[in-house]
């Protein structure tokens, strides 16, 4: 398979677009920026005039199935939220509510312009099963609760979706480890965790130092932050995608950078639930990795890159005072390519030759774009996710004109209303 996006936008190094750029994708990889391409030689073409063309964004921090809750549960404290709302209601979950449930929202970040998630959750094969449906890329994992009585039988379930699903789908589909959070899973089962990590190669995805209650619990009980505490279990010895890290301290941070952590900062969810502002600043001076996600819809309610890029940007000005903390193209970044280093990988999050082919095309029409001095800083500060025309995953189109391609929206809007339906029966 041969595509050719024809003239197209591009951002240069200044933030201003190049227009009338082509690219080529050949398979799932860009092949070419070809100045006077052949169009006899292409299987299909999608005109891009006047959009611009940007790499995927990449969703590092995901409960995709929890779209479902979006708005069930809202200003309520973490662990109430939690405790009293939220765990009930899974519950009820099951294979079935669960792939609708994820089809919504691959639906929902399709349409904005995400084109990879990294997702820990339960009946994580109906998960896959729906990502690998709507054509989109992610990484999964199950989610692991030390504290359970399913414990050891979720760990089996997490290497058996790795057997089954790691390299899936052309590679887009990719397993890791899912140890929910240092209050769930005790420091013996974090090291049975480690150890099936280092037997099978597999990277962790977990929640770290999300709120000041769980640092200061930690401290009482074992004596040490949560990200010392992950360091003395032997966690880092692995890769390990850390979602959350709000209350890290300066020993934390350099924790994190001589083990290679990396951070998925969720600046919406932490806002809405109170948790605090992660000190992403610091954590970026000291080398580390940052990607921006969304969380569930359930803590966010809405699935919207756009979104949180713009957050990033603002809120690290703010606490700051210095309006150049996090500028525009850094915001994009941590939204494409940092974001795509997340999940582990080195040939995402760039338009650039030889690299996997995850692209969107962004329509400039709208009133929000004029006038449009700097595309970048429009992207970040003024668009939205319903100014994505067209978005491409792994060099398949999955939206084309503002169309899905992948996902029936009339039988996910029934299947939604039903499972619905039977998840909050009853329930108070």
């Amino acid at each position: 398979m041969k595509l050719l996006i024809k003239n197209v936008y591009i951002p240069g190094k200044d933030g201003k677009a190049v227009k009338a750029k082509n690219i080529e994708i050949t398979g799932n990889r860009i092949s070419a920026f070809p100045e006077h391409p052949d169009v006899s030689q292409y299987d299909q073409i999608i005109e891009g005039k006047g959009k611009l063309a940007l790499p995927g964004l990449v969703n590092t921090h995901t409960h995709v199935a929890m779209t479902l809750f979006r708005s069930y549960a809202d200003d309520m404290e973490l662990m109430d939220w939690l405790q009293n709302k939220i765990w009930p209601a899974e519950n009820r979950l099951n294979d079935d509510i669960v792939y609708w449930g994820s089809t919504l929202a691959f639906a929902e970040m399709i349409r904005g312009g995400t084109t990879s998630f990294c997702d820990m959750y339960m009946f994580m094969n109906s998960c896959a099963k729906a990502a690998a449906q709507a054509g989109i890329r992610g990484n999964i994992a199950r989610g692991l609760a030390g504290v359970s009585p399913n414990a050891q039988s979720a760990l089996q379930e997490n290497i058996d979706l790795f057997e089954q699903w790691d390299g899936a789908c052309d590679g887009r589909i990719r397993v890791m480890l899912g140890p929910h959070a240092p209050y769930t899973c005790p420091p013996d089962y974090l090291k049975q965790v480690r150890d099936v990590a280092i037997t099978h190669h597999i990277p962790i995805h977990i929640h770290l130092a999300e709120t000041r209650t769980e640092v200061e619990n930690c401290e009482k009980e074992y004596g040490m932050t949560p990200i010392a505490l992950m360091d003395h279990v032997g966690l880092f010895d692995v890769p390990v995608l850390a979602a959350h890290c709000v209350h890290v301290n300066d020993k934390d941070i350099a924790i994190m950078a001589e083990k290679g952590v990396r951070v998925a900062h969720n600046p919406g969810s932490n806002l809405k639930l109170a948790s605090g502002i992660a000190p992403v600043l610091a954590m970026r001076k000291a080398g580390i990795t940052v990607g921006l996600g969304t969380d569930g819809a359930s803590s966010n309610n809405k699935l919207d890159m756009f979104a949180e890029m713009r957050l990033a940007a603002l809120i690290h000005k703010a606490v700051s005072y210095n309006p150049k903390a996090i500028e525009a193209g850094e915001a994009l970044d941590m939204a494409t390519r940092e974001g795509a280093k997340c999940l582990g990988y080195d040939d995402l999050g760039e338009l650039r030759e030889g690299w996997l082919a995850d692209i969107i095309l962004i329509d400039r029409s709208g009133f929000n774009w004029k006038p449009d001095f700097n595309d970048v800083s429009i992207t970040v500060y003024a668009a939205n996710s319903r100014d994505v025309d067209t978005v491409i995953i792994n060099g398949k189109p999955v939206m084309i004109n503002k169309e899905l391609l992948t996902i029936d929206t009339e039988r996910l809007d029934f299947e939604v209303n039903r499972v619905v339906k039977e998840l909050y029966g009853g329930l108070e």
